[in-house]
């Protein structure tokens, strides 16, 4: 008779390995992400230092005018910097995240088709429906699994597209909106 708890007992090995791994890789996302987080408030008290100083120095509305715009411009670009470091980072992490899954699956329905296989050669007589309905339900599970994948791909390949031509975009508007205004000219 077939013991299956050796087979139980690597999936429960390959089980505790991949929480390991995905433990890492959300450490390694998530130093990533306080990295980034410093360098935006660095950047974001230099930027203040250097608006105060050049507030302070005004001395017509036409130079305001023409400082706003600079410092509209500044904090939008540095904004979507940031949002595009973000976007990175968490872009990085589901696509790992997602290798690692689908690893752990692939390695999990081969050693429970093993399983079966085994189990079915020491199968009484008359389970042959039980062993056959095992399989076809192993079968199914892992092609939806493979169809749930596909699709998972190519939603966040459209949102990634959707967020790249955003992103553009709203670089574009900032530039266009920040110009300088014509109009009257100050007398």
């Amino acid at each position: 008779m077939y013991k299956g708890t050796e087979q139980f007992a690597e999936i429960n090995k390959a089980g505790y390995a991949n929480a390991v791994k995905l433990a890492s890789l959300s450490l390694d996302k998530a130093e990533r992400l306080t990295k980034l987080n410093l360098q935006a408030a660095k950047v974001a008290l230099e930027q203040g230092v250097e608006a105060a100083n050049t507030v302070a120095g005004i001395k017509d509305v036409q130079e305001l005018v023409a400082v706003r715009a600079k410092l509209t411009e500044a904090g939008v670009q540095s904004a979507l910097g940031y949002s595009r470091g973000v976007y990175q980072i968490a872009s990085e992490a589901q696509a790992d995240i997602s290798a690692l899954a689908e690893e752990a699956w692939a390695a999990y329905t081969k050693g429970f088709a093993a399983w079966v296989e085994k189990a079915a050669k020491d199968a009484p007589a008359g389970s042959d429906v039980a062993v056959t309905a095992l399989k076809s339900t192993v079968a199914a599970t892992t092609a939806a699994f493979d169809q749930f994948s596909k699709a998972t791909k190519q939603v966040v390949s459209f949102a990634d597209a959707s967020l790249r031509a955003a992103t553009a975009n709203a670089a574009n508007a900032a530039k266009a909106g920040t110009t300088a205004p014509k109009g009257r000219r100050a007398a």
